[in-house]
């Protein structure tokens, strides 16, 4: 790596280094019975749960309360998952699309409900993760799947909640916050070459509690230049926890990988790629008779270096890099009328590219909403706005409004709707290459977005379901006329996305066994407007029709199997099948994971007709390391 090695790399191992050592002092917690709470704890419905509140909002509502399509992926899950990385395991999730380039999410797009990969939010611990530069990096700063607690999955028109990114929805990952004192030491190989390591230390003191993490993941590739070296370190702090919680949160990730037919088209098989981010948050949480204050401030950076000759950089080369310098106060108030939410962020983010030129934007955005509940509390009304203010883009508002009823303990519906606008992308705006060329004149795109749906929880049964409707105007799409012509950043004349989702989950148990099974299913139908003749490169590539089905299983205290089926068909490509399987077999000291994906072969690629690999299997070693 040429241009990573630039900052802070020593302060990052003096810090990791003496944490650990003071890891070194923990205490041995009784790994046996930890083991058992978790298996157990993975097959059951817990009703708790339902009243964890989502995290990184004004208003702090129990999920079972919410008039929103919110899904979870809990660190149980996670653990039993074949998936090896955040990418994954998102995959795991119909309305979810994840358009991998290759293993291990080297690059990876995200999307919700269709749209594109510009329009979904992804944040850690409510902290926005977005890039000025393109969406492309958005998953960029994805942390080890052994340090999320929970992740939350925020479907719909979330703009009035988190801004305009969240066009299609939001994606929060939730890092632990249970620190259980002791070192993980995890070491995988598999297919292609893979050697992974990862090692995490926790302890907990009497006013402070600390996880370290330090993962690197390789593999020579699956085919020509698709080698990759990853790298993370992590560091979550708690500090002053007895009185007021300071919560520190810095992260580093750094990607080298080759970009066979990642980019531009399939025949560049050359294509290399550097990414390199870091983010630093610090946010407590304040409480002053009926209010409950949230600051938050953070720095996210990404540095992008593309070559698009891996081994001759003169050919062509692009070098980004993006700052963003943010701060947040949002707070909730309870009164006689209800619960009041009001918020104010700061972001300045500054860019510097050898393509894009050197940039800068102020963005100022004001949020309130306020919660009323009627009829004993079975009717939930929530009206909203939020308001944006861009430095080089004049000023937008985003309102919306949740309804939700209670019909029973067991059976509530409810339904959503909200405006909701985006801004243009640097690269859309500015990008310039033999291939696609960007707009300076573009309009921000905008969307209206209805929802309606219905949600069961009756014993070991969950059934959710939904119908979503999204019409944008203003849309941005590369397009062009002739094969042979530019991708042309452009406004196309509009998108109607419709569509319904469905989750259905159950539990059963006997004897010693327990089972947990999960369908799930996505419709989506969009109606691009566009000239006649005219080739769209992003809009109209949405699944119309996809699948995932889960089973997981607990043989005994020491087996347990996952086996993961997803569907996908797209209107211009041939359907997929592809099943990924788990096999774990715990010990009181280790646990032995073996991780199978695209079991059956299926040849099949997620985007830009990037083949994706056949029958990876990785073996994994997790061993507790006790002082």
């Amino acid at each position: 790596m040429r241009v990573f090695r630039i900052y802070f790399k020593e302060l990052w191992s003096v810090i990791i280094l003496g944490l650990i050592s003071v890891c070194a002092q923990a205490q041995n917690d009784s790994i046996v019975q930890q083991t058992i709470q978790n298996t157990d704890l993975l097959m059951q419905q817990a009703e708790p749960l339902d009243q964890v509140l989502l995290s990184g909002t004004r208003l702090m509502i129990p999920f079972s309360e919410q008039s929103r399509s919110i899904t979870t992926i809990e660190a149980e899950q996670i653990q039993s998952s074949p998936a090896s990385s955040l990418a994954e395991l998102l995959q795991q999730e119909a309305s979810v699309d994840i358009r991998r380039r290759g293993p291990m999410g080297s690059q990876a797009d995200l999307y919700i409900r269709g749209g594109s990969f510009d329009q979904t939010l992804l944040l850690i611990d409510g902290i926005k993760l977005e890039d000025a530069q393109t969406g492309h990096h958005t998953l960029n700063a994805a942390i080890p799947l052994e340090l999320i607690e929970r992740i939350e999955i925020i479907k719909g028109p979330a703009a009035r909640v988190y801004g305009q990114n969240a066009f299609t929805g939001a994606i929060n990952i939730v890092t632990k916050t249970d620190f259980k004192q002791g070192m993980d030491l995890r070491l995988s190989g598999g297919s292609f070459e893979q050697i992974n390591g990862s090692f995490t230390a926790y302890k907990s003191a009497e006013n402070s509690a600390h996880m370290v993490n330090v993962s690197r993941y390789t593999s020579r590739g699956y085919r020509y230049n698709t080698d990759y070296d990853q790298s993370s370190y992590t560091i979550k702090s708690s500090f002053n926890k007895n009185r007021t919680p300071i919560n520190l949160l810095a992260t580093l990730s750094e990607r080298a990988f080759g970009a066979n037919g990642f980019y531009a088209s399939p025949a560049a098989t050359d294509q290399y790629e550097e990414t390199q981010t870091s983010l630093v948050g610090l946010q407590t949480q304040l409480k002053h008779q009926q209010w409950i204050w949230t600051p938050r401030i953070y720095w996210r950076r990404n540095q992008d270096e593309y070559i698009y000759l891996r081994n001759d950089p003169t050919v062509y080369r692009n070098l980004h890099t993006t700052n963003k310098l943010a701060a947040e106060l949002h707070g909730q108030w309870k009164n006689s009328w209800g619960t009041t939410g009001v918020g104010i962020d700061l972001a300045q983010t500054y860019l510097s590219s050898n393509n894009l030129g050197n940039r800068s934007r102020l963005a100022t955005t004001l949020f309130l909403e306020h919660r009323m509940q009627f009829l004993n509390n079975r009717l939930d009304v929530i009206p909203g706005a939020a308001v944006t203010s861009f430095s080089d883009f004049g000023s937008f508002a985003y309102p919306g409004l949740d309804l939700g009823y209670a019909l029973s303990r067991e059976w509530r519906i409810y339904g959503n709707m909200g405006y909701t606008y985006r801004i243009p992308t640097y690269t859309d705006l500015y990008y310039s290459d033999p291939s696609t060329l960007g707009d300076a004149d573009l309009d921000p795109e905008k969307a209206l977005a209805f929802e309606i749906g219905v949600r069961l929880k009756q014993g070991p049964l969950k059934l959710t379901a939904a119908w979503f409707r999204r019409d944008a105007d203003n849309l941005i799409d590369y397009v062009k006329n002739l094969t042979d012509d530019l991708w042309q950043a452009a406004n196309v004349r509009g998108l109607l996305t419709q569509g319904w989702e469905a989750n259905l989950q159950y539990a059963l148990s006997w004897e010693e066994t327990r089972h947990n099974i999960q369908l799930s299913f996505t419709q989506i139908d969009d109606d691009l407007s566009v000239a006649p003749g005219e080739l769209s490169r992003y809009s109209i590539n949405s699944f119309a029709h996809r699948a995932v089905g889960q089973w997981r299983g607990q043989w005994s205290q020491k087996w347990e199997t996952t086996l993961v089926y997803k569907y996908g068909k797209r209107e211009e490509q041939d359907a997929f099948n592809v099943a990924d399987l788990s096999l774990l077999y715990h010990q009181p000291t280790y646990t032995l994971r073996l991780a199978a994906e695209n079991i059956f072969n299926a040849e099949y690629s997620e985007t830009n007709l990037v083949p994706m690999p056949k029958g990876a299997v990785v073996f994994e070693l997790i061993y507790k390391l006790v002082p």
